[in-house]
């Protein structure tokens, strides 16, 4: 850990654009034209280029692996040091081509300020649109234009117009700061470092012109404190926690506020290898190491924070994603997501929409394919520590990954906080309480009694509601009356008291579900009023009878199992519906008859119920 400040006046620039809009040629020809080339590499690429029967390339200058070469495409990103008169750059070379958006993206996530190479005469193509909106979602607020291959136009002024007036307005409406528009042509060197004289009509910078007008981006010292850790060490007796400062400022004798566990403890020292003063301050861009007052728990991903503007903690958030592989982003899907330090497993909850990279309009979607952008809503188990990007950039966007791939990028465009468990809640005897449950959920957890004859089409929805919430990221189970009977009440008969137990039984079995903050779908024809009753006492506020009201000659004609049959042979004596009374509900809270109504007609009032009565409205309501 390095106490010195690490923005010393060095700005990284990500050059990005089209497969063959010159990128390569440009950063060759910029690193020539500044005396920037080691000695004897400009003759390398030229045996380079005739040992391949191929003309001079500039692109080979800095195309290091031999499958660019072979290729003739920029692969991985390639970081080149050079330097002006007014200050050192790292240039990194992105990608243009579709395929290495991923490394695009590593790219463009390290960089100040950007330079968009655009073809002159095919302008602002889809990929430079793609290009430009992931600088936006990425945080690159500075960018320049270089309309390049100018000399294929013959330098024609209108032309440029063209290509800069379309450009800027795209740039605009993504609230990106273009500072200049410069017509080039790589190849030759017009206007990279000197002012071409084939251009008079142009009074604007040269590109190195353009690049020393960025500014640095500053250490954030004056926006609020956030301090990841990175990892806990305990090099002696001492607990030192070691983290980089992304926003802020802290000193010895801070108290600090660890998010999301919302610890308290006050900073007795600030660490720093090879440090020969004591350290009594620290902001923005350094790493560091702090100990504690006391010991508190706190891990790789918290956050420290002041008490003041402290960090959104949530369960739920959404994001803007840029979607980078050939497996859609769908809802019910999990992945991890990675801010900062702090690694979360999410689900997809919902796809608000897609958002259309040419005209920037939105429409509804159910997945998000490769190279989209959409409006996503993630929902963790775990509380998350989070900014708004709007905000705070660096705590505000992140990844997210499928296995050890990294599947999107995203930034944080809003935040549920959800039920304030530390302010709002009882103490019980678990360690878990139900608010903090309903919020790592989703949804609240409660019991679904579903009654109604045999054939009536209980198991079929309850089954096919299981894999619909399932699918969005329920904590969601059925309670079967058949598998019951075949396990938890396998030593019950049919008497009638051995059907008021098998009851009682799944009631009870039911309630320990819905402690735990599951939706229990109990299916069962349950047909005495006073059993059902005694479920409901059981269950309490979080029992929902639903009545499945199919009549009886629907039913029997269904007669899946062929027990309507048997019954009707005597086979089976006190059958429901046939030789045993059925009692309907006179109170159910939802009634749905599956002889007028498809079962997917069927299921979606289901769910639409189990919304209002489970879900986002009622943990807004604070009760079921």
């Amino acid at each position: 850990m390095d106490i010195r400040n690490e923005l010393n006046g060095q700005l990284r620039i990500v050059i990005v654009g089209h497969v063959d809009h010159g990128k390569s040629t440009l950063i060759g020809r910029l690193l020539n034209d500044t005396g920037s080339l080691p000695d004897g590499k400009v003759e390398q690429v030229h045996e380079m280029s005739r040992k391949r029967g191929m003309p001079f390339e500039w692109a080979f200058v800095m195309d290091a692996l031999q499958a660019e070469r072979d290729q003739g495409i920029t692969i991985d990103t390639t970081q080149i040091h050079f330097k002006t008169e007014q200050r050192p750059y790292v240039i990194i070379d992105a990608p243009g081509h579709t395929e290495f958006l991923k490394n695009m993206v590593t790219g463009a996530s390290q960089a100040d300020a950007a330079l968009l190479v655009i073809d002159a005469a095919e302008g602002a193509l889809e990929q430079s649109r793609r290009h430009a909106f992931l600088l936006h979602l990425l945080g690159v607020r500075q960018v320049a234009v270089a309309v390049n291959k100018m000399d294929r136009v013959e330098f024609d002024q209108y032309r440029f117009e063209a290509v800069s007036h379309e450009i800027r307005a795209y740039l605009a409406e993504l609230g990106l700061h273009t500072s200049t528009v410069i017509p080039i042509a790589a190849r030759h060197g017009d206007n990279i470092v000197t002012r071409s004289d084939k251009a008079p009509w142009y009074d604007g910078p040269t590109v190195v012109e353009a690049l020393d007008a960025f500014r640095p981006q500053q250490a954030p010292t004056e926006l609020p404190l956030r301090f990841p850790l990175q990892d806990v060490y305990k090099p002696d007796d001492r607990r030192i926690l070691a983290g980089r400062i992304e926003s802020g400022r802290l000193r010895v004798g801070d108290t600090l506020r660890f998010s999301p566990t919302g610890a308290t403890a006050t900073v007795v020292s600030i660490e720093g290898w090879n440090h020969s003063q004591p350290i009594v301050a620290a902001q923005a861009g350094q790493s560091i190491g702090i100990t504690l007052d006391k010991r508190i728990f706190a891990e790789r991903g918290h956050v420290a924070h002041h008490e003041e503007g402290a960090p959104h903690v949530t369960h739920r958030l959404g994001v803007r994603a840029f979607w980078l592989t050939s497996e859609p982003l769908a809802v019910g899907k999990t992945y991890t997501l990675k801010i900062t330090t702090g690694e979360h497993r999410v689900t997809v909850e919902s796809i608000t929409a897609v958002i259309d990279i040419e005209d920037l309009s939105s429409t509804p979607a159910k997945a998000v394919h490769r190279n989209e952008v959409a409006e996503v809503v993630l929902r963790s188990r775990s509380p998350i520590a989070v900014d708004l990007a709007s905000t705070l950039s660096r705590t505000g966007r992140g990844v997210l990954i499928d296995g050890h791939d990294v599947v999107g990028g995203c930034i944080v465009v809003e935040v549920d906080e959800g039920p304030a468990a530390s302010a709002n809640t009882t103490e019980v005897s678990h360690a878990v309480t139900a608010d903090e449950r309903n919020a790592a959920n989703g949804h609240k957890g409660g019991v679904l009694w579903l009654t109604g004859l045999s054939g009536a089409g209980k198991s079929t929805l309850a089954m096919a509601l299981e894999r619909a919430l399932f699918d969005r990221g329920w904590q969601v189970f059925v309670l079967d009356g058949d598998n019951v009977r075949n396990g938890l009440n396998a030593g019950l008969g049919f008497s009638a008291e051995d059907r008021a137990e098998n009851i009682r039984r799944v009631a009870e079995t039911a309630k320990l579900f819905a402690d735990a903050g599951v939706l229990v779908i109990a299916s069962l024809i349950s047909p005495l009023q006073a059993d059902r009753a005694r479920a409901r006492a059981i269950g309490g506020e979080r029992f929902h009878e639903v009545y499945v009201a199919a009549d009886l000659a629907t039913c029997e004609s269904r007669d899946p199992k062929g027990l309507y049959r048997r019954a009707r042979a005597g086979e089976i004596p006190e059958f429901t519906g046939v030789s045993a009374p059925y009692e309907a509900p006179e109170s159910a809270e939802l009634t749905i008859d599956t002889g007028t109504v498809t079962t997917v007609e069927a299921l979606g009032e289901l769910l639409d119920y189990v919304d209002g009565a489970f879900g986002r409205n009622a943990l807004k309501r604070g009760r079921v």
